[in-house]
């Protein structure tokens, strides 16, 4: 109730928010795309790339599990809801209590990953063979403990989230690419393939200390101090341990699908195959990490703060959703469409120097514009998950996910092998139809996503007439950008793939802005101001 003559308080608005989190993000993911430069110029695409890459992408799934999808979607509502209620004593308990819950079950993991590493990695990678398999479980030993440190780093992000902290908690990881940028500068041509791949695994362990250690003092700050304590008793933390269970589950099978399609690929008998799909999984992300994480982080805590039932606190959750799904879109159909057209440009200007050849480009790209085909979905998809777990219901998602995996298997088998054999066309080529195949998936998990938030809470979405708008824009500065990389000769590729993806950018700017999107508009408003 509100005094008479007195009017609610507006709604917190995200858009400095979400302007904080990709400030952090775009800076942690021009690093790393710096740090996937340096790597492809020293390893390339051989055996040991292989071994370092799929050793990498094993431990990150602990990251993943534990980290900030399943923490966020458990924690993160309990939390940010303690918070806006005043309550400080209880908000220091919550988040005592989870952080000694989730320490005591990641140093477990960590011990049991490194003691078992050989099994583990046999799991993940059932294809290696020889030096390739004794590297990989090596390099695994190395990378786990940084893994459950970067686990605590998501605890760190849930706290600073809640508290309306957003630069600090995605800036973090800048550290971590630091110290293996640093590493590769250093020892890249000093060492040889092998010990390049072991003094980066050991940076990378160091970084991700850092990347803990730069968050803590404004973390224990906002705590007043911090008491671990196992406090399985207190309500909210049973709370969030069982909101946690089935956001772990839904991330579970989520890493189920990673699993799936690493294995598939370590099977591919061509050297340099997992590389390029994390390769192309680099450059995938950034847009999803960029505007589909961005503003699906910044508007979690809101929602959880405005997570009441009812027609009014429901018709706030549509308008929240129906103003960031545009947000997300303005720059991520554009982003499919140039991954699509223009990948073979954005992977020649990231990574074609030193050992990564143009035929190692070209494969790249095939790669991602298979990632493509599920940006749009993925990155929507992360807004309707996210309003899902404001009302604390980690289980819709879980349901949908298992749906998305078991079809991923299904399709990435189908595309990895049968069907390039049926066609005619070179074993590589089951990584692009891998990974198209987990696009037509999270089309499905998507449109299930969707249909659920509208029976929950409403109808939301995009205008059909905007997203024609956006689709087309996108379109036609495809087209003039594959213009222009035709045009220049390919021996001056980074000449070539910047000229592209910049007559790209300003087409499509420049079309949405005659078109009057108001996502454009805006854009150009705040350029204008600065």
């Amino acid at each position: 109730m509100t005094e008479p003559g007195s009017e609610p308080p507006p709604p917190y608005s995200s858009g400095r928010s979400s302007a904080l989190i990709g400030a952090g993000i775009l800076l942690s993911r021009i690093l790393g795309l710096l740090r996937q430069s340096l790597i492809a110029r020293y390893l390339g695409t051989g055996w040991v790339a292989d071994a370092f890459n799929g050793a990498f992408r094993l431990t990150n799934i602990l990251q993943n599990l534990f980290g900030e999808g399943a923490l966020s979607a458990s924690f993160i509502p309990v939390y940010a809801g303690a918070l806006h209620r005043g309550d400080k004593e209880e908000s220091d308990r919550i988040a005592g209590a989870v952080a000694a819950m989730l320490a005591t079950v990641v140093a477990l993991l960590v011990l049991l990953g490194v003691v078992f590493a050989p099994i583990a990695t046999r799991m993940f990678v059932g294809g290696f063979e020889g030096e390739k398999l004794t590297l990989a479980i090596r390099l695994t030993r190395v990378f786990f403990p940084g893994a459950g440190l970067f686990v605590m780093s998501a605890w760190c992000l849930g706290v600073l989230n809640s508290h309306r902290r957003f630069f600090l908690s995605y800036v973090a990881p800048v550290f971590w690419n630091i110290a293996m940028i640093a590493a590769l500068l250093f020892f890249g041509s000093r060492r040889n393939d092998v010990g390049l791949a072991i003094a980066l695994a050991w940076a990378s362990l160091a970084g991700a200390a850092l990347q803990l250690l730069v968050q803590m003092p404004t973390v224990l700050r906002l705590l007043h101090g911090l008491r671990l304590r196992l406090d399985l008793a207190y309500p909210p933390a049973r709370e969030v341990a069982r909101n946690f269970v089935p956001a772990f589950f839904s991330r579970g099978v989520v890493w189920l699908s990673t699993l799936i399609d690493m294995q598939i690929a370590s099977f591919i008998a061509v050297d340099g195959v997992v590389t390029l799909l994390q390769n192309a999984t680099t450059i995938y992300v950034l847009p999803i990490s960029l505007f589909g994480m961005t503003v699906s982080a910044a508007e979690l805590p809101e929602m959880a703060r405005d997570s009441a039932s009812g027609d009014a606190a429901f018709a706030r959750l549509r308008a929240r959703l129906d103003a960031a799904l545009p947000r997300v879109a303005f720059f991520v159909v554009p982003s499919a469409v140039a991954f699509i057209v223009l990948g073979q440009a954005v992977v020649a200007v990231l990574l074609e120097h030193g050992r990564f050849m143009a035929s190692d480009s070209q494969r790249a790209w095939a790669i991602l514009a298979g990632s493509s085909v599920g940006l749009v979905a993925s990155a929507l998809g992360r807004l309707y998950s996210s309003t899902f777990y404001a009302l604390r219901d980690t289980r819709t998602p879980l349901r949908f996910a298992i749906v998305r995996v078991v079809l991923t298997a299904a399709l990435g088998y189908l595309f990895a092998f049968p069907v390039p054999r049926l066609l005619g066309l070179p074993a590589w080529t089951g990584a692009a139809g891998l990974t198209a195949s987990a696009g037509v998936s999270g089309w499905i998990e998507f449109a299930l996503l969707r249909r659920a938030v509208a029976r929950r809470i409403g109808e939301t979405g995009i205008r059909p007439r905007l997203l024609a708008t956006l689709w087309g824009s996108a379109a036609l500065a495809g087209l003039l950008g594959f213009a222009v990389m035709r045009a220049v000769p390919a021996q001056y590729h980074t000449i070539r793939g910047l000229a592209a993806i910049a007559t790209f950018a300003l087409v499509y700017a420049a079309a949405t802005v005659a078109l009057d999107v108001g996502e454009a508009r805006t854009l150009l408003a705040r350029v204008m101001r600065r």
